[in-house]
C-alpha cells in the first residue's frame, strides 16, 4: 500500500535533496563578463569553464577545461555548445577557435560553422 501513496511523489520532477548528489545533478551554467568566462557548476563547485578574449569584432575561445573528477561526462561539449549559442544570441562578433577543443568541436558541428565567418 505504501507504494500507491508514495507513486505521485516518484513522478514529480527532480527534488532539492536529488540534486544533492552529483550523479542526478544537472550542472548550471553560467556566463560571467567579468571573467570572460564560461562556467558549468555542479551547486558551487565549477565542473567546467571556457575562457575567451573579446578582440574588436571576434571572440576567441582561447581554452577549455574540465576538472578531471567529472572527465567523460560530455561536459566541455554542453559547455562549448551553450557558449557558442550564448555568443550567437547576444553578439555578431566573429568566433575565432583558438582552442584546439573548440576548433574540433564545431568541425564536427556544422551547423555552428557560420560563426567562424560572421561579420567579416
Amino acid at each position: 500500500m505504501g507504494m500507491t501513496t508514495d507513486s505521485p511523489t516518484t513522478e514529480s520532477t527532480t527534488t532539492p535533496a536529488d540534486a544533492t548528489t552529483q550523479d542526478t545533478a544537472q550542472p548550471t551554467f553560467r556566463h560571467e563578463p567579468a571573467l570572460s568566462r564560461y562556467s558549468l557548476l555542479f551547486g558551487d563547485t565549477t565542473a567546467g569553464f571556457a575562457d575567451y578574449e573579446v578582440d574588436g569584432s571576434r571572440v576567441l575561445f582561447t581554452h577549455v577545461e574540465v576538472d578531471p573528477r567529472h572527465r567523460g561526462e560530455g561536459l566541455a561539449s554542453i559547455l562549448v555548445e551553450q557558449a557558442l549559442d550564448d555568443m550567437r544570441e547576444r553578439t555578431d562578433l566573429t568566433v575565432v577557435a583558438v582552442c584546439p577543443y573548440v576548433v574540433a568541436w564545431i568541425d564536427k558541428h556544422a551547423e555552428y560553422q557560420d560563426l567562424l565567418t560572421r561579420g567579416q
